[in-house]
C-alpha cells in the first residue's frame, strides 16, 4: 500500500473559519478532559496503602479500569447528551482528538516520550477527518464576493461534513489510482491548510545501490559539501529575519493580553476573549515564523534534488542532530534543520529511485580519504593536508569523500549480489578528487567472492 500526502492552501469563508476555530477549541477541552481522566486515575495509584494526601491525592474505586481510548470512546455518546456544545463537531473528528491523546500516552510509556501536557487556548490547532465515502474533492461555482484575500485560481473545493465546501488551490492534480483516505485540516497563523491522504494499492520496491555514489557532509561553515566539489553556503533562514522578529515579539510583549471589565480587573475566566491590538500582533510575529519554515523547507527541497541529479547513491553521516542542537552553537543548528534536511533527502530518493544509506559519522574530517590515515586537525583548521600521501583538499570536501568511501563499502558486503557500483571515470567532476575506492580494470577472470 504506497501512502502519499499532499498539502494544499484552502480558504474558507469568515464563517467557516469561525466554525473551524470553534470545532478546534472543542476538542481541545476534550483532550484535556481525558488527560485529566488519566492523571487522576494514576495519581489515586500513588499514595500509600494505609493513607492518603488530602492535598492532591484521593482514592478511586479498586475497582476502576484505566481510561484507555475504547472506555473513554464508549462514553462520547453520555457526554454529549451531558454538554451539548460536544454535538457541534463531527462524531469522527471527536474520536481522532481521543485517539490522539492516546498515542501520545503509548509515546511516554513505550518510547519515552514526556508526559502528556494540557493544552492551551490555541494550541489546538489542527483536525483529522479519518474517512469519506466518496471523493470530497470536488467542482465549485461558488463565489467569494467581498473577500480581500486572494483568491485561489482553480475551481475545486472540499466537501466537509457540517461544514460544506471549502474552496481549494489545488496546485497540483492528483494522481490517477489514488483515493483520499483523510483530510486534516491545519491552521498556520492566520492561513489554512489541508493535508490530504492519498492511497494506492500498490506495492514500491525500495530502491537498491546501483550507479554513481556521493558523499554528502553537512555543517555550519558550509550547509553541505559533497564528494565532488560542491560547496554550498548556509543560507541562514532564522538570523536574516531575526532583528525583524524582535522588533514584533517586543511590541506584542507591550499589547494587553486579554480585554478588562467595567471594574478594571482582567477577565481572566474569559481566556478566549483577547485585545484585537495583541492577536493582530500575535498573527504577525507568527507569519514571520511561517516564513522561516517554508523557505527553510523549499530550500531543503532544491538541495535534495540536486543531489539526486548529482549521483545514484546518496550517503550520509548518522549523527544525532537533537544532542547537537544543545551545545554552543545550538541556535544555529536549529536554523539549518539539519535532521529535517536527512529526512527530506531520504524521501526525495526513495521518490526518485535513488539509493540513500547512512554511515558511521565518527572520524569522518580525521581521516584522509586518499590513504586511510588518521590526520588529526580542529575546527579552526579548514583544509585537509596528508602528510603521508600529500592528498589535499577542502576539510569538508575531503569528510565528503570519506562519507562515499563508508557508504561504498557499507553497499558491497558480500552476499548482495545485482550490486552495480562504478565510480564513473571521465565524468566531470570525477577527475579532480580521485580516491582510492576508483574503479580499476582487472587483467584476467573476476574472483568470485567466498559465501
Amino acid at each position: 500500500m504506497l501512502t502519499l500526502t499532499y498539502r494544499f492552501r484552502i480558504y474558507p469563508q469568515a464563517a467557516q473559519q469561525q466554525e473551524l476555530i470553534e470545532w478546534m477549541d472543542i476538542c481541545r477541552n476534550a483532550y484535556n478532559y481525558g488527560l485529566r481522566q488519566i492523571k487522576d486515575w494514576c495519581n489515586s495509584r500513588k499514595c500509600l496503602v494505609d493513607r492518603c494526601s488530602i492535598h492532591h491525592e484521593y482514592i478511586l474505586g479498586a475497582d476502576l479500569p484505566f481510561p484507555n481510548e475504547a472506555v473513554q470512546h464508549s462514553a462520547l455518546p453520555g457526554a454529549k447528551k451531558e454538554f451539548p456544545r460536544l454535538a457541534l463537531v463531527p462524531s469522527q473528528v471527536l474520536q481522532q482528538t481521543i485517539k490522539q491523546l492516546h498515542r501520545s500516552w503509548e509515546g511516554f510509556q513505550k518510547l519515552g516520550h514526556g508526559f502528556s501536557r494540557f493544552k492551551k487556548y490555541g494550541q489546538f490547532k489542527s483536525l483529522l477527518f479519518p474517512q469519506f465515502k466518496t471523493s470530497p474533492i470536488v467542482g465549485t461555482n461558488l463565489s467569494c464576493k467581498g473577500s480581500r484575500k486572494a483568491q485561489p485560481p482553480t475551481n475545486f473545493a472540499l466537501l466537509l461534513p457540517k461544514l460544506g465546501q471549502v474552496k481549494v488551490n489545488l496546485h497540483r492534480p492528483i494522481p490517477d489510482g489514488f483515493i483520499v483516505k483523510q483530510v486534516r485540516i491545519l491552521k498556520k497563523a492566520d492561513r489554512w491548510y489541508a493535508s490530504i491522504s492519498l492511497q494506492c494499492d500498490v506495492n514500491v520496491p525500495d530502491p537498491i545501490p546501483h550507479g554513481y555514489p556521493i558523499g554528502v557532509d553537512i555543517g555550519l561553515e558550509k550547509f553541505l559539501a559533497t564528494s565532488d566539489g560542491v560547496l554550498v553556503k548556509p543560507p541562514k533562514f532564522f538570523k536574516s529575519l531575526q532583528s525583524k522578529l524582535k522588533l514584533l515579539q517586543r511590541r506584542l510583549s507591550r499589547k494587553q493580553k486579554r480585554k478588562v471589565c467595567g471594574a478594571g480587573f482582567l477577565a481572566r475566566s474569559f481566556p478566549r476573549e483577547r485585545s484585537k491590538n495583541y492577536e493582530k500582533a500575535r498573527i504577525k510575529v507568527a507569519l514571520v515564523h511561517h516564513q522561516i519554515d517554508n523557505t527553510r523547507k523549499d530550500f531543503h527541497f532544491k538541495q535534495a534534488h540536486a543531489l539526486c541529479d548529482a549521483g545514484d547513491m546518496v550517503f550520509m553521516e548518522d549523527l544525532d542532530y537533537t544532542v547537537m542542537a544543545k551545545g554552543m552553537f545550538g541556535k544555529h543548528m536549529l536554523d539549518g534543520g539539519f535532521g529535517a534536511f536527512r529526512t527530506i533527502v531520504k524521501y526525495v530518493c526513495w521518490k526518485r529511485d535513488k539509493f540513500f544509506g547512512v554511515v558511521n559519522a565518527r572520524g569522518t574530517s580525521q581521516e584522509c580519504p586518499e590513504c586511510g590515515a588518521t590526520v588529526k586537525k580542529d575546527l579552526s583548521v579548514r583544509v585537509h593536508s596528508c602528510p603521508e600521501c600529500g592528498f589535499t583538499t577542502d576539510r569538508d570536501v575531503a569528510s565528503g569523500l570519506v562519507i562515499r568511501n563508508r557508504g561504498i563499502e557499507l553497499v558491497s558486503t558480500v552476499g548482495q549480489t545485482g550490486i552495480e557500483i562504478a565510480y564513473a571515470d571521465g565524468l566531470p567532476g570525477a577527475g579532480e578528487n580521485q580516491s582510492r575506492s576508483k574503479s580499476k580494470t582487472r587483467k584476467g577472470k573476476t574472483r568470485k567472492s567466498k559465501l
